[in-house]
């Protein structure tokens, strides 16, 4: 069967037999990491880190794809207008100036421009595969009961699981609709004009938004009729209780960010790593 975007596969492999509440903590931690430290060594070490849990998760590439094509081509933007807006940034921020390249007037590349521009990118692609772990590897039933087993309280958890639950089965929708309107003549090919495939498309997504709506409604009477929320607490069917990989897990990550913290203050001394000071 061909994989689709989101969709969660059950595996036996260490990544998918972690609790859900770690896998949050985990990328929680992870991705503050990435995030305060401007230190591209970090954030490497970070990223090898992640694509390795990704390949030792067994997730296919037709899993992650789109995604990843929609990853490159924000980085690609956001690499371009980071330099149009700010073309002396990481001049300011690292106190050299290193020309390598001049464009036009004040837009000249330096050495600290693209240090610091790399290791945006550097940023969010350390990001990205910890994010699609965590929503690929984690049985949303499973993970609302790891929440409310640490006090969040059931419905807020519940919510947090139908929302995991509601984007395969949107794709999937969509896929649907799209096949449909196909067979119908709705052409979404590169043989129309770029205009009239986005009128196509928009053909489908107002019959998505109403299937959306019964859907909701379809939910929400299920849960009436079963009395939700009539009770504070309530037991869960799918919860899997903390093991030893999930200690190991949690102190992986937690070793990381200490590492990242001990490069800032007493190596750095500040959040940028500057290796253009002798």
């Amino acid at each position: 069967m061909k994989d689709k975007l989101f969709d969660y596969i059950e595996k036996d492999n260490f990544v998918f037999n972690l609790s859900g509440m770690t896998k949050l903590l985990c990328f929680l931690i992870l991705t503050f990491t990435v995030m305060f430290s401007y230190d591209a060594r970090v954030i490497a070490g970070v990223l090898i880190f992640s694509f390795w849990v990704l390949h030792v998760s067994e997730i296919r590439f037709s899993q992650i794809r789109v995604m990843l094509y929609y990853v490159l081509v924000f980085l690609a933007i956001n690499f371009v207008l980071t330099f149009v807006f700010s073309p002396q940034y990481g001049v300011e921020i690292y106190g050299t100036k290193h020309e390598l390249f001049t464009i036009s007037g004040r837009y000249v590349m330096t050495r600290e421009q693209l240090l610091y521009q790399g290791t945006k990118v550097l940023k969010y692609l350390s990001v990205i595969p910890l994010g699609m772990l965590f929503l690929l590897t984690t049985n949303p039933s499973e993970f609302a009961a790891s929440l409310s087993s640490i006090g969040v309280s059931y419905k807020a958890s519940f919510a947090v699981a139908l929302t995991l639950r509601y984007f395969p089965d949107m794709i999937r929708d969509y896929n649907d609709i799209a096949l449909s309107q196909q067979a119908r003549g709705l052409d979404l090919s590169k043989k129309e004009r770029l205009g009239t495939r986005l009128k196509n498309v928009m053909n489908i997504f107002v019959p998505l938004i109403f299937s959306s709506l019964d859907r909701v409604e379809t939910v929400s009477n299920a849960m009436d009729l079963r009395s939700f929320g009539k009770h504070k607490k309530r037991t869960w069917y799918a919860f899997k209780p903390l093991k030893k990989a999930d200690g190991a897990a949690f102190a992986v990550s937690i070793v990381i960010a200490l590492i990242s913290l001990g490069m800032t203050f007493f190596v750095n001394h500040g959040r940028f790593w500057n290796p253009f000071i002798s």
